[in-house]
């Protein structure tokens, strides 16, 4: 007796719609892990980035060394720091930038000629960060310094900027005035 088309169809497709909803659910479930995966990437790509700060690098405080480490009327570069600590004659500290007012070059000291020289347009600036040579507009920026236990740290995280010097900007160590 010959099988009836019913039965057979049913018996024959039942194994391949099996394979075939395993497939199409496997590729479904794919297709969701990657949405997932690219929305992540597309998130952290557009989420800024908050790096922390280790102490000597640029953004952080930056402990410069014991006042007493610093001679009267010098000038040391912090490369990673991004400034110059300036040991005034009275014995005062600034922590001077050195990028240019006029177009950001960075600003070697001249110890010779004690002076800052900017390499791109010839600004001049003294020790204080004062313009002596346009064509810089104002005054060197500085960062904030503060004297703790006699070690002068420099925060880096905000550059100040200013249209000339002022003897408010210069910090002294207290203990060594008492």
């Amino acid at each position: 007796m010959p099988k009836s088309k019913k039965q057979h169809n049913i018996n024959e497709t039942e194994p391949i719609s099996s394979r075939r909803s395993f497939l199409f659910i496997f590729w479904i479930g794919l297709g969701i892990v990657a949405f997932i995966e690219f929305i992540a990437v597309v998130t952290a790509f557009l989420l800024p980035r908050k790096k922390k700060a280790k102490a000597g690098d640029f953004g952080a405080v930056i402990d410069a060394g014991p006042v007493d480490g610093f001679a009267k009327e010098s000038v040391t570069a912090f490369i990673r720091g991004k400034f110059y600590l300036c040991r005034l004659q009275d014995g005062g500290f600034l922590a001077v930038s050195r990028k240019c007012t006029h177009l950001g070059c960075t600003v070697p000291w001249l110890d010779k000629e004690k002076k800052f020289v900017c390499p791109c347009h010839a600004s001049a600036f003294d020790i204080t960060g004062e313009v002596i040579s346009p064509p810089a507009p104002r005054a060197l920026d500085i960062y904030h310094l503060y004297i703790e236990n006699s070690i002068v740290k420099v925060n880096t995280g905000k550059r100040i900027k200013r249209s000339d010097f002022r003897t408010d900007q210069v910090v002294y160590d207290k203990k060594a005035q008492i």
